[in-house]
C-alpha cells in the first residue's frame, strides 16, 4: 500500500469517526426539541426542564461544531481547565435525552472534586457514547449508574449499567474499530471514546460484564499547577 493510499484510508476513517459522532449529538438535539414542544404545551414556557433541554441542546451543538473542524483540520484538541464534578454532570444530563422512551433510572454520586486539564467536547462525547450504550442495552427498566472520585492524584468515573451484557468472547476486542453488536451499529462509538481519551493522557477500560453489570472506567489525571 503507498503512502497516499494510508492517507486515504486513514482519512476515509476519520471522516467516519466524527460522522458517527455528530448523528449521535443531532439525535440528542432532535429528542430534547420533542422534550420541549411537549413541556411547552403542558406546562408553559417557565419550566425548568425546559431551561435544561435548552443548555443540552447548547451543549451538542457545541459539540457538532468541534467535530465539523475536524473535518479540516487533524489536530483540533483544545484543552482546558474544568471542574471534575461538573463535567461528569453535564454529562450525565447530556446522556439522559436517550432516555426518553424508557424507564430507567440515573444514578450520579460524585465523592470529591478537583481541577482536570481536558478538552470538554471530547470527555462529554466520550461519556455520552459509554451511556448512550448502557442505556441501548436496557430494553424497557433500567439502571445506569454514574460514580465518581479523585483518588491518588487521577479522576476516576466508573459508568454501569444493568441490560443486556456483551458477550464474554467479544469483550477484548470492543474499543477496536468495526466492533458493534447491535443490528444497525457502525463500530465505531467505543473506538472514538478510546481515541479520545488516550489523546489526552486518560483511558478507558471495560471492568466487567455480566448478567447483573456491565462496569466501565475512565481514568484521568488531575490538573496541577
Amino acid at each position: 500500500m503507498t503512502n497516499i493510499e494510508t492517507f486515504k484510508q486513514e482519512y476515509q476513517t476519520q471522516i467516519r469517526c466524527i460522522s458517527h459522532e455528530i448523528r449521535n449529538h443531532l439525535s440528542i438535539c432532535d429528542m430534547y426539541s420533542q422534550i420541549i414542544k411537549r413541556n411547552l404545551e403542558k406546562d408553559g414556557i417557565k419550566n425548568e426542564s425546559v431551561e435544561n433541554a435548552l443548555e443540552c441542546i447548547q451543549k451538542s451543538i457545541q459539540i457538532i461544531n468541534a467535530n465539523l473542524l475536524e473535518l479540516k483540520s487533524t489536530d483540533q484538541t483544545k484543552p482546558q481547565i474544568y471542574d471534575f464534578e461538573k463535567e461528569i454532570i453535564k454529562g450525565a444530563e447530556l446522556s439522559k435525552a436517550y432516555v426518553f422512551d424508557k424507564d430507567i433510572k440515573f444514578e450520579v454520586f460524585v465523592k470529591n472534586t478537583a481541577s482536570i486539564f481536558m478538552d470538554e467536547n471530547k470527555l462529554l462525547a466520550s461519556m455520552v457514547n459509554i451511556i448512550k450504550n448502557g442505556i441501548e442495552s436496557i430494553e424497557v427498566k433500567g439502571k445506569i449508574s454514574i460514580l465518581a472520585e479523585i483518588k491518588n492524584d487521577t479522576g476516576i468515573i466508573k459508568i454501569s449499567n444493568n441490560g443486556k451484557p456483551i458477550p464474554q468472547s467479544k469483550q477484548e476486542t470492543i474499543f477496536e474499530c468495526g466492533y458493534t453488536d447491535k443490528k444497525n451499529g457502525c463500530g465505531l462509538g467505543l473506538h472514538i471514546c478510546k481515541q479520545y481519551l488516550e489523546s489526552q493522557n486518560s483511558e478507558i477500560r471495560l471492568i466487567r460484564s455480566t448478567k447483573s453489570e456491565t462496569l466501565f472506567e475512565i481514568r484521568i489525571p488531575i490538573y496541577k499547577d
